[in-house]
């Protein structure tokens, strides 16, 4: 038995989940035979953490079947490479990848999503940030547990606040009394998304996931002009006004040459927390359609129910994994194609070339 014939035979393992496999992602770092056993290294680029213990009863079975029963070590590490943005826009220090969460429509669920997308990312292994950029309405700090929080200032930087599951948060909301009014104009609100974006210490964020405002007016040009943005997602329900909206949101994107990583529908059944009776009341593959349309992943169909809605308003988002794993399933089947959509796209390797300065 040598490491050769040992990757060979890995090499045709599939990601669960995936077309992939661990030879077309290269995640086979290193391969060690030794009196105690076989010792694996696997890395890959992009959170495995759900994945782990079906990926190493699938290797051992293999290991088993080709060598006889082989003490079997493995190592997993993630490292999560950062992605192209628009032409011209500098990276920010502290963050690899900004995913924007758009609708073009209000009450379509967006920012329960993008709560949830960054807990199963933070579940799965990721290190993940939240930007609130719904400078009228925020609503992340009540959704994470941390609205009675402050950010701290550390030379001249506001420190995000740390949510359950090490969720580093921005907001508006814990700036301003959330029960006042913001009144401010276009350009107050665009220099004030740019200012917690950009003013804020970000400690190693993978993904950044910024929960915008509905529409396609002030903050959606800021982020699409001044801000690296990896991508985008719309979120839409799968009823016809709603679509309207979100078609407007992929067009915004699309003429600034942002990518759409995909589509999630939201509210695509409603379940009736007495009976368990599930309902389209909304109307059937809304979102399948347009995503398909596009040609974009449809990144997953998440549910109406109580049990949701409960949590996101008592700011116990963070627990539903553990109270309604049938619900935190769907957010992490959603996060893990996510995942796959954004490693497939361009690496950005700005960072690795010496600033030129002509004199």
């Amino acid at each position: 038995m040598n490491t050769q014939s040992i990757t060979a035979l890995l090499n045709n393992i599939s990601i669960p989940d995936s077309n992939r496999t661990l030879g077309t992602e290269k995640a086979i770092h290193s391969v060690t035979s030794a009196p105690d056993g076989i010792h694996l290294k696997l890395i890959f680029p992009y959170p495995v953490n759900h994945l782990a213990t079906v990926l190493q009863q699938h290797i051992d079975e293999a290991i088993t079947a080709e060598f006889g029963h082989t003490p079997l070590f493995i190592d997993i590490e993630i490292q999560i490479s950062q992605h192209k943005v628009q032409t011209g826009i500098q990276t920010i220090a502290g963050v690899k990848n900004i995913i924007a969460v758009a609708s073009g429509k209000g009450g379509v669920g967006k920012s329960t999503t993008s709560a949830n997308l960054a807990i199963a990312l933070s579940r799965m292994g990721a290190r993940v940030g939240v930007l609130d950029a719904d400078i009228y309405g925020p609503s992340q700090p009540t959704m994470l547990g941390v609205a009675v929080h402050e950010p701290r200032q550390q030379d001249g930087k506001l420190i995000p606040v740390v949510a359950t599951g090490d969720i580093q948060v921005m907001s508006v909301g814990f700036l301003v009394d959330t029960d006042q009014a913001v009144i401010w104009r276009g350009p107050m609100v665009s220099q004030a998304l740019q200012q917690l974006l950009f003013q804020s210490q970000w400690d190693d964020v993978d993904y950044l996931i910024i929960d915008l405002p509905p529409g396609t007016g002030d903050i959606q040009l800021t982020l699409a002009q001044k801000i690296p943005v990896t991508g985008a997602i719309v979120v839409t329900t799968p009823q016809d006004i709603a679509l309207i909206d979100a078609r407007k949101a992929v067009n915004m994107f699309q003429k600034v040459n942002i990518p759409i990583f995909g589509v999630l529908e939201n509210m695509s059944i409603h379940v009736c927390s007495q009976c368990g009776h599930a309902e389209a009341i909304f109307g059937h593959d809304g979102g399948k359609n347009l995503a398909k349309k596009l040609g974009a992943p449809l990144l997953g169909q998440l549910p109406l129910t109580l049990a949701l809605r409960e949590a996101m308003d008592s700011g116990s988002a963070v627990s539903l994994a553990q109270n309604q794993p049938e619900i935190a399933r769907l957010y992490e089947q959603a996060a893990w194609q996510l995942a796959l959509v954004i490693s497939a796209q361009g690496k950005d390797f700005s960072r690795r070339f010496p600033k030129i300065v002509v004199e």
